[in-house]
């Protein structure tokens, strides 16, 4: 048992050790509900979109399901190799450079191992389409600059979750929009990146679509 604490405090183990203990804490923090198991979803390293992840081939699953395996996977290699070696690093010139080797080929070996166990992981993960530019269109907006022509213009549009954003939008002829006007998005330009937007009435006055008009009374047989 000493031989073996030894080896995962001692360098290299000792940084996968480091990191399999946050890993460990992670997890039982997820299991009680303190943490989310599908966090730290930084751009690219979660896997459901191009990025980090992908280049990486690790991509399709949450980044804390790879470091997982990763962290795992080196610690384990690189605690084999430790021991496997320990004969050939009693002397002081050449424990540094295997150690060092250790580390690299652990590192190298376990990410390798990774992108193959993340594989058939990737189906548990569905990726989810994130927001989208086209989802604004057909909402209405308000205007936030003090005009909206063909080369300028900004508002104010609500997304359907709550939250708003600030996008540019040009406008074609029509009524002309000013600063607190109602509008209604109806495309997008890719090209240009904005909107197009048509005026509409005001917010505040468009009827509530949520309550459904009352039935009409009935009416008799004409007399």
């Amino acid at each position: 048992m000493g031989a073996f604490l030894a080896v995962a405090a001692g360098f290299p183990t000792i940084l996968f050790t480091s990191a399999l203990v946050v890993v460990v804490v992670f997890w039982l923090l997820a299991a009680v509900g303190a943490a989310d198991a599908h966090g730290f979803h930084a751009p690219g390293l979660h896997g459901h979109g191009d990025g980090a992840g992908d280049v990486w081939g690790m991509g399709g699953v949450p980044v804390t399901v790879s470091f997982s395996l990763l962290t795992v996977t080196g610690w384990f290699l690189s605690l084999s190799a430790t021991v496997l070696l320990a004969p050939l690093t009693r002397s002081a010139l050449v424990r540094a450079p295997v150690s060092v080797a250790v580390l690299a080929g652990s590192v190298l070996v376990a990410w390798r191992l990774t992108r193959l166990l993340v594989r058939p992981l990737h189906r548990l993960f569905p990726a989810e389409r994130g927001p989208s530019r086209q989802d604004f269109i057909g909402l209405t907006c308000t205007v936030r600059t003090g005009w909206v022509d063909c080369r300028f213009g900004q508002a104010e549009v609500r997304a359907a979750d709550g939250s708003s954003a600030l996008v540019q939008v040009r406008q074609m002829g029509g009524e002309s929009l000013t600063h607190g006007s109602a509008g209604l998005l109806y495309s997008y330009d890719e090209a240009g990146e904005f909107f197009w937007v048509g005026s509409c009435p005001p917010l505040d006055t468009l009827p509530d679509l949520s309550e459904a008009p009352p039935d009409p009374a009935p009416q008799g047989p004409p007399g």
